[in-house]
């Protein structure tokens, strides 16, 4: 079960890193090329079908993740648990108090200063879920072959 926990965690964090940095480089920039009339549409579809992309996934990284401060799995140092969880908790939060509500206020229309902060901040998250999935494979790695 303990094994588990960490792979689990590790396929949701790499599926959410491959994510965010597609959204990082093709699709947030995509925005400003969106007409100005199909805008509002355009980011309510946006905000529908992300939550059902990137939903079930998170929630996998917020389970394990807690899980694994009390089952850490064999090999991987006490550390990585509480490093693990707060880079999750950055983009999370990052997520629920910056990006959910930005893409709130681009609901009523695009703005260029609105849009450019949006692509700017989404560094946050990109390197936090990287700098997750890099620690998880390297638990993996530690940890030895699946069993």
């Amino acid at each position: 079960m303990v094994p588990a926990l960490l792979y689990a965690q590790l396929f949701a964090t790499l599926y959410m890193t491959g994510v965010i940095w597609f959204v990082q480089l093709v699709h947030y920039p995509m925005f400003a090329n969106v007409p100005a009339d199909s805008f509002v549409e355009y980011e309510r579809i946006h905000q529908a079908r992300t939550f059902w992309v990137v939903g079930p996934p998170m929630l996998v990284e917020l389970f394990t993740a807690v899980a694994m401060l009390a089952m850490r799995p064999p090999g991987v140092p006490a550390w990585v648990p509480l490093v693990g969880l707060a880079l999750l908790l950055l983009v999370d939060g990052s997520t629920a108090l910056f990006f959910g509500p930005q893409h709130g206020r681009l609901s009523a229309g695009f703005d260029a200063t609105l849009h450019r902060q949006l692509v700017a901040g989404n560094w946050l998250r990109t390197f936090g879920w990287t700098a997750r999935g890099v620690l998880l494979v390297w638990c993996a790695w530690r940890m030895g072959p699946a069993t």
